[in-house]
Formats: C-alpha cells, sequence, structure tokens
C-alpha cells in the first residue's frame, strides 16, 4: 500500500528547532521544500548569513543567536535524512 504524505508547503512555518525523530515526521514531509533549499544553498557556496536571511527569513544581523541554531536544527535534520531518512520517502 503506498503511504501518502502531507502536503508540502512552499512557505512553511520556521520552527527554532527541528521536531526529532528517528523516522520521518509531519515535519519533514511539510518542510521537505526548505531542506531542499538548504541543501542547493548549501552547494552553491552560500553564506550562513544569507542561508539564515533567504531560506530560513531570520535576519541574522538582529537575531544572530537564533540564526545560527535553527540553520544548525536544520542542517542536522539535513544531513539525517539525505543520510538516513530518504529511505522511508523512497518507500512512498
Amino acid at each position: 500500500m503506498l503511504a501518502v504524505m502531507a502536503p508540502v508547503e512552499l512557505d512553511p512555518v520556521i520552527a527554532d528547532e527541528v521536531p526529532w525523530a528517528p523516522t520521518l515526521t509531519a515535519y519533514d514531509e511539510a518542510h521537505l521544500i526548505v531542506y531542499l533549499r538548504l541543501i542547493d544553498a548549501r552547494a552553491a557556496g552560500a553564506t550562513d548569513d544569507d542561508i539564515a536571511r533567504i531560506v530560513l527569513k531570520i535576519d541574522p544581523a538582529q537575531e544572530p543567536e537564533r540564526a545560527k541554531v535553527v540553520l544548525e536544527t536544520h542542517m542536522s535534520r539535513v544531513r539525517w535524512l539525505t543520510e538516513h531518512g530518504y529511505k522511508e520517502l523512497l518507500k512512498r
């Protein structure tokens, strides 16, 4: 049976910390586009400040610590997704 994913939002609200689980979460499914944008931005050589401002919609000049934490938690989840979580996506 084919599992149905939650709709992917084009501009979802970004949590300060990614809800962590050893499997894909509803947050992951709703934020796949954000994860892809993070991967693309890193591959393009964007700075952390640019990624925070453009992808995560956080002004690092106004909220430097928050920008750092949000970027770190989301990039950590992206790494997990590219190493492990993608297997769940392929089953769908």
